[in-house]
């Protein structure tokens, strides 16, 4: 059961910057499979069409235009599938719209949740952090940390298990 020769909870999260987003409209199934390859780093996060679809539903995210999904909806998406795993629905509404009042555009407030995510894995696992610091200015930004070490935490005990249990 000791894995010594290599991490078992070791990743390498890098999210795409709100610029880094595709500039035109994907389909929804497009858009589920560019969240769910932005996020594999996180082990079980996971989206689904009919989550995605249930959000626009729940008024979690925006009408698509035209069936397409631009790039504040991926944006949303991706931080609304890493975020369900750690909050309940009630909570995460609230989180989203902390999270896009947060900063002083919702690109910023998006780029700032990538920033804090990928710290908080490194951090998670022990590996050396970027140097790149947000800072959490408010109770509200405040808040959207530790939520990213909520869900960093959560997804390196998810994989430790998933990796032991392949031992046992």
């Amino acid at each position: 059961m000791g894995r010594t020769e290599q991490n078992p909870v070791a990743m390498d999260l890098h999210l795409p910057r709100y610029a880094d987003l595709p500039r035109l409209g994907l389909y929804l199934e497009q858009a589920v499979e560019y969240v769910n390859g932005c996020l594999v780093a996180l082990g079980d996060v996971r989206l689904t069409s009919a989550m995605a679809s249930s959000y626009v539903k729940h008024h979690l995210l925006g009408h698509p235009q035209k069936r397409q999904y631009g790039r504040d909806h991926l944006a949303r998406l991706i931080f609304i599938a890493a975020a369900k795993n750690v909050l309940p629905l009630a909570s995460l509404r609230v989180a989203v719209e902390i999270q896009q009042g947060s900063r002083d555009s919702f690109a910023s407030a998006y780029d700032s949740f990538c920033t804090e995510l990928e710290n908080a894995t490194r951090l998670a696992t022990g590996q050396q952090g970027s140097g790149e610091v947000v800072d959490a200015e408010t109770d509200q930004q405040q808040m959207l940390h530790n939520l990213a070490l909520a869900i960093a935490y959560r997804s390196v005990v998810d994989r430790y298990f998933h990796a032991i249990s392949a031992d046992l």
